[in-house]
């Protein structure tokens, strides 16, 4: 999800993950209810014609470009792929503009600009050609489209809260704020109630040294009602004074991912400088006196029902006035 002058927008996957959608509404809750248009189609038979996974949305000067993984069938086929819109409508019109030279299996590829004008892509894939594993990985870019150099490893799944099922980092999202860049990604199999959010901080500027990251969690994980967190994205309110989480988490304890539904969350910071997401709201909890309002859910091709969440997740009607926002990719 993605804010940008005065409306939220969702992209996400439909119609057997071939099509590409994107929602747009004034609230974060409004999501759930807006149709969404369709922005691009899948070809018939190609490199990028199936299992189109994940698509991000983001805003590079004055265009659109959404990334997404896909396949020809073939898993062992996946690789990241970039749109690019031709105007500077986030609902497109939009044109592929091709593969992004990962150098092997790759998904849930994200963008990181830096202060200074440079520009990275991160995306989680394989160290070989077969699976069993995913990695964290960097790489420079020449522009929105294009990846400039050979991959860097970020991190790998070392930790036992990484390799619950199958050794996994994934779904790497970029937040920064005084001087460090954090990224939270989603580790474990994400089929299992163990999936849950890592989190890697870097503070030197030395962004292609894995050694200048230093790596915690889980910052956010299962609890006895809300289980399978991950892969997250930010948000801001319209006021700019409140942090979003969203992320998706399994219904059912049971292996899969048809049981996925979207919750949102206002997170806070510690004093030296974390992201502090506390822990999950169980599902349709009831705050305070009429503070039931229709928020999403989502299946594997994106939010197709409605759960109940706080009214408080209405955001822009004030807040807490934290002294720095956080500076939101894309925002």
């Amino acid at each position: 999800m993605i804010h940008h002058d005065g409306f939220y927008y969702y992209c996400e996957s439909r119609n057997k993950q071939r099509s590409i959608f994107i929602r747009k509404s004034r609230t974060i809750t409004g999501i759930g209810q807006d149709p969404g248009l369709c922005v691009w189609n899948a070809p018939a038979r190609s490199r990028n014609s199936n299992a189109v996974w994940a698509p991000e949305l983001h805003r590079f000067e004055d265009r659109w470009f959404i990334y997404y993984a896909a396949d020809d069938g073939k898993n062992e086929n996946h690789r990241m792929w970039v749109l690019e819109s031709e105007g500077k409508d986030p609902q497109g019109p939009y044109r592929c503009r091709g593969e992004l030279k990962t150098n092997g299996w790759a998904i849930d590829g994200t963008l990181l600009p830096t202060d200074d004008g440079k520009l990275f892509f991160i995306w989680s894939g394989w160290p070989g050609r077969r699976d069993g594993q995913q990695n964290l990985y960097i790489a420079p870019m020449k522009d929105p489209v294009t990846i400039e150099n050979g991959r860097s490893l970020m991190c790998s799944p070392d930790r036992s809260w990484e390799r619950v099922a199958m050794p996994i980092c994934e779904g790497p999202q970029v937040l920064k704020r005084h001087g460090k860049i954090f990224i939270v990604y989603s580790a474990s199999a994400s089929w299992t109630e163990d999936y849950c959010l890592g989190l890697l901080v870097n503070d030197t500027g030395d962004l292609l040294n894995p050694a200048a990251w230093t790596k915690r969690g889980p910052v956010l994980q299962k609890t006895e009602h809300v289980w399978g967190i991950g892969h997250c994205s930010f948000v801001q309110s319209p006021c700019r004074t409140e942090d979003w989480i969203l992320f998706h988490s399994k219904s059912k304890k049971t292996h899969g991912w048809q049981d996925r539904d979207v919750h949102a969350k206002r997170f806070t910071w510690t004093a030296d400088g974390f992201p502090d997401f506390g822990k999950p709201l169980p599902r349709g909890i009831d705050i305070s006196p009429k503070s039931k309002v229709q928020g999403l859910k989502s299946t594997a091709q994106g939010l197709t029902a409605d759960i109940q969440v706080p009214e408080t997740l209405h955001v822009g009607h004030g807040g807490l006035d934290f002294p720095a926002p956080v500076a939101l990719v894309g925002a």
